[in-house]
């Protein structure tokens, strides 16, 4: 199989739907689409309709084309990742894996617009995040999530309005900014430098206002980057977490318990912002953004230097933050649920706290209940007759009318009784 006849199978592909967002080759399975999060199977000529193992190995050596780390990665870890591009067409993230001891291969399409806060309908609060100028700004949640489609759009704001050098470390590069006010130097991994901590060491001696690094993958860039952090350098990354506190204790987790103290301080003093994320269903199709967002106070400051207690949990000081701009994921729900974005089941599935989730859906159904009440009830009222109508059956004989009573001051006088 060549180029040629690669590139048309993935045109096709991404042919089938506006929503594409991933193509998955599987042994034993048709090539498969992913859209708005459900996998569709996209019909191949062969002698069975699947893929098989020669098959998908070929794709795989296409698009690995040969290089060394590549294939080094792929003996020695099971998978690779690297990028592709079809000219004109699309570009590609991959990963090649291996399963069962064969070959698989996921492809999630890049998109060649960088997107703006705007258009991604980010709250508010993610513009106060811009005007950090040190510290770590976290964005977090799961595999295809939006994580690195966020911060695209963050830098795409920066890169529009600040006069700074920007660097970024990623895997691949899956955005390419123009130089607009800012100067944007983007590396890639494996091209341009061999390991994340070894590419955020050099960042740092590259007169970078923003370092954006594509993930903290372990100890050794997570300590880089704090202390990038602590010497007037704004970081921003991502980690494979749910919420503010999984991201605490991952963190945690990356170190001695010897040092778990010292490292609890370091963060409660560079940690400024942590976004968590995902995409649920919407009504009506496609899929909604919701974000959790948690920044740095005196109270989240002293949870993280000391751990959460019974009174005092990041849960219940995002919710308290709402000041702030700060949000937690039930309260976003609520609101797309109260808007009429996503249904009573899909903010049930992904809330944080079922029982408090149906108190506020209830809430939310009795306003509903409420509102069309005050519409109209289906009652008449009698409509006043106007006096030119009485007057009229009056004068024809028509309407008799009862002598008015005498007010008691114009009553004659009861004549006295006689003794």
């Amino acid at each position: 199989m060549d180029k040629a006849t690669i590139d048309a199978l993935l045109t096709a592909m991404l042919q089938t739907s506006d929503g594409v967002s991933d193509l998955l080759f599987l042994c034993g399975r048709p090539p498969l689409v992913e859209v708005h999060g459900q996998l569709t199977e996209f019909p191949i000529d062969t002698a069975t309709g699947m893929l098989d193992e020669p098959l998908i190995e070929r794709i795989a050596q296409h698009v690995i084309a040969g290089k060394e780390r590549l294939l080094r990665d792929f003996a020695e870890a099971g998978a690779c990742d690297c990028s592709y591009a079809i000219e004109n067409v699309a570009r590609f993230r991959v990963n090649v894996f291996r399963q069962c001891s064969r070959h698989g291969i996921v492809m999630r399409k890049l998109s060649s617009e960088i997107p703006t806060i705007d258009s991604l309908g980010l709250p508010p609060v993610f513009r106060e995040m811009l005007k950090e100028k040190n510290g770590i700004i976290l964005v977090t949640g799961g595999t295809g999530s939006g994580k690195t489609t966020t911060l695209a759009a963050m830098l795409n704001e920066l890169n529009a309005t600040q006069e700074i050098h920007i660097v970024t470390l990623e895997d691949p590069i899956e955005y390419r900014h123009p130089h607009r006010r800012a100067a944007m130097s983007q590396r890639e991994l494996g091209n341009d430098f061999p390991t994340f901590a070894s590419g955020l060491r050099a960042a740092m001696r590259q007169a970078p206002k923003v370092i954006l690094v594509g993930e903290i993958r372990d100890r050794e860039s997570l300590e880089i980057a704090m202390s990038a952090s602590e010497t007037g350098h704004i970081v921003y990354s991502t980690l494979h977490t749910i919420n503010a506190g999984q991201t605490i204790n991952r963190i945690l987790g990356m170190f001695s318990r010897e040092e778990e103290q010292q490292l609890r301080q370091r963060l409660a003093e560079t940690i400024r912002y942590v976004v968590s994320q995902r995409l649920v269903s919407k009504i009506g199709g496609g899929r909604l953004l919701i974000t959790e967002v948690m920044g740095s106070s005196l109270r989240t400051r002293e949870v993280i230097a000391y751990g959460e207690s019974e009174n005092k949990t990041f849960h219940e000081i995002i919710e308290s933050g709402t000041t702030l701009g700060w949000h937690s994921f039930d309260q976003k729900l609520v609101a797309a649920f109260e808007n009429e974005q996503i249904t009573e089941e899909t903010a049930m599935l992904y809330c944080a706290s079922k029982a408090r989730m149906r108190q506020q859906i209830d809430q939310v159904k009795k306003k509903r209940g409420a509102a069309n009440l005050e519409g109209p009830s289906g009652l008449k009222m009698n409509r006043p007759v106007p006096v030119e109508s009485i007057l009229e059956q009056i004068e024809k004989g028509g309407l008799k009318m009862a002598a008015p009573p005498i007010p008691p001051s114009v009553q004659p006088p009861v004549p006295a009784r006689s003794s």
